[in-house]
């Protein structure tokens, strides 16, 4: 246990630290959108009633939306566009062991590239196949969710509901992602940039302490 506890502490924590947050949005949720409904006539959820709410729902995955579009972006720019002297890009002056085609007879090479083929040309662009398909779930679901809630805020109101169709024109949905999605934009060119003129002793994100500034790549 000690063993697997040490070689996946990071994405343990980083687990746990979501776990933690989700379970404070879902209290904090459930007590402001009761507060919402009670206020509007309705009446109020339970706990079980609200993780199926499209209160829940929109909130939940207008976040996780935005997460997953920045590391699509991310991985794919990162392939053909650099920053000078960011810990977060390719070097300008050498090749990258990124770049190289995989050789089936390197010694535990993963099980596609053995296999190659197809399954190989999957492989290779996987990590950006993986956060679109997460990146498009979530946007779906996040749509689901906010035309859920907002046709219950139409119900309380006695308005008439609004289509899914009516609703991909609702100035509401999209607000809430590019207000995320500008978040998100502005944390990558955060680190991007930060990235060349401070450091963290320690932190693969940051080149050693005494690199220079033009210095490109970890």
């Amino acid at each position: 246990m000690k063993e697997f506890i040490k070689n996946n502490s990071l994405s343990l924590v980083f687990f746990l630290l979501f776990l933690i947050a989700l379970v404070g949005q879902i209290i904090f949720g459930l007590q402001e959108h009761n507060i919402e409904l009670l206020e509007q006539g309705g009446a109020s959820l339970s706990l079980a009633s609200y993780l199926s709410s499209g209160h829940f729902i929109q909130s939940t995955f207008e976040n996780w939306e935005s997460e997953f579009l920045q590391m699509t972006l991310f991985v794919v720019f990162t392939i053909f566009l650099q920053q000078k002297g960011s810990s977060e890009s390719k070097d300008f002056d050498k090749k990258e062991e990124v770049d190289r085609e995989p050789s089936s007879r390197k010694k535990d090479a993963p099980w596609p590239v053995k296999k190659g083929g197809w399954i190989l040309t999957i492989y290779k662009y996987s990590l950006t196949i993986a956060f679109t398909l997460l990146f498009l779930v979530s946007f779906v679901l996040h749509f689901y969710g906010s035309l859920k809630d907002e046709n219950v805020k139409l119900a309380l109101k006695s308005l008439p509901t609004e289509s899914a169709i009516e609703y991909l024109t609702n100035a509401r949905f999209w607000f809430e992602s590019f207000q995320n999605w500008q978040s998100e934009f502005l944390s990558v060119f955060a680190i991007v940039i930060l990235s060349i003129f401070l450091r963290q002793k320690g932190s693969p994100q940051s080149k050693p302490v005494d690199a220079p500034y033009y210095e490109t790549g970890e």
